[in-house]
């Protein structure tokens, strides 16, 4: 039986009619840029994440650009971040004419180091930018902690809705960090049809500003602050992930029990090691990931049985050709470049149904048979 690492198809059909409603109602306004829907959105994506302000933009990768422009991030300045990331994360920096300062991961959760953040500082450090990495929040009030004075931009691409308790209080992704950034790319548990993204923050001049970057840095038609970007979020997106959000944590909770049908499936295969969530976390799973002995011959076994996977990331980003400039080398981040040769994800999307799941289980359990 073919198992895709992502059907989108099929969480459509469950929606369709949703869908074509909300998008309708925008071509029928014929209004098309920010607006009504936009408007909506971010106050329901600032209801989410509690925090006081939502502004969209085009994407996730404009969130983070957004960011470090509306904290004067440029030329000469550091910005400390891990290489086991997506690319944007790493790439905006570079893009704002900072410099990437990489810092190893925790083995276990794929997230910052904060120790290894607090080591990193120098006089030239202007942000630090955590991970939320395949779902759960980062160790933010520990960087927070160590590194108090330093604002933070949390990376939330992969975790919308996720949470984590500090100081025993529950706090969602985007929620404590200076600013917060997520993605909408359609493969995210909340995905556009399309592309978007979008900032939250508690700093009203912070979010005054944002809101003047992502339209040609004015508010004003015509009249122009500074120098900023075409970067807004379209009314059809908005529709669609207005009428999405509603589903989110239904959604988000059935990953979690497909994340657990797996762990207790791979727990007598001593080849693999499946997920470890932080006791403090609530996870999303935008990716279940496990660590697997002898992954590439995995993987190869999964294709030839037509199920889905992937590895995030096969080539941490200090070793990227792009980033030589850094002058890092093979060894700098153990632990980084160990997970991109060890985790293969699995498929996990909600819709995912029981034989499909044993199915991928079984594929794997026959892999480590032979």
């Amino acid at each position: 039986m073919p198992v895709p690492l992502l059907d989108l198809k099929a969480q459509h059909a469950t929606i369709r009619d949703e869908m074509v409603d909300a998008m309708m109602d925008v071509v029928d306004s014929q209004l098309f840029i920010l607006g009504e829907h936009v408007v909506k959105l971010e106050a329901d994506v600032a209801k989410l994440s509690r925090t006081k302000h939502a502004i969209g933009c085009a994407s996730g990768t404009d969130a983070l650009l957004l960011a470090f422009r509306a904290l004067d991030i440029g030329q000469g300045d550091e910005v400390i971040t891990t290489p086991f990331t997506f690319f944007a994360t790493a790439g905006t920096i570079h893009n704002v004419a900072a410099r990437p300062v990489f810092v190893d991961i925790e083995p276990k959760t794929f997230n910052m180091n904060p120790a290894a953040a607090k080591a990193a500082v120098s006089s030239r450090t202007k942000a630090i930018v955590p991970v939320d990495l395949f779902g759960q929040m980062a160790a933010i009030e520990c960087i927070r902690e160590l590194l108090p004075t330093l604002p933070i931009i949390e990376d939330a691409a992969q975790s919308i809705g996720a949470s984590r308790t500090i100081g025993g209080t529950e706090r969602m992704a985007g929620e404590v960090a200076t600013i917060g950034t997520f993605s909408f790319f359609p493969s995210k548990n909340l995905g556009a049809y399309g592309d978007g993204g979008m900032m939250v923050t508690q700093d009203d001049a912070l979010a005054a500003r944002l809101r003047r970057l992502r339209v040609h840095g004015g508010m004003k038609t015509y009249f122009h602050d500074e120098v900023g970007y075409n970067s807004r979020l379209d009314a059809l997106q908005a529709a669609v992930l207005r009428a999405k959000l509603k589903h989110l944590e239904t959604w988000s909770e059935q990953r979690r029990q497909n994340a657990l049908r797996y762990n207790g499936a791979f727990a007598d295969v001593p080849e693999v090691e499946t997920p470890f969530v932080d006791p403090k976390n609530v996870s999303i799973f935008n990716q279940y990931t496990l660590r697997a002995e002898r992954r590439d011959e995995l993987q190869k076994h999964l294709n030839d049985r037509k199920i889905g996977s992937s590895v995030y990331y096969p080539l941490p980003l200090h070793l990227q050709p792009c980033f030589a400039y850094l002058g890092y080398k093979a060894g700098a981040f153990p632990e980084s470049e160990r997970a991109a040769k060890e985790v293969i994800s699995l498929p996990v999307f909600p819709e995912l149904t029981r034989e499909q799941l044993d199915e991928v289980v079984g594929a794997v359990r026959d892999f480590y048979k032979r």
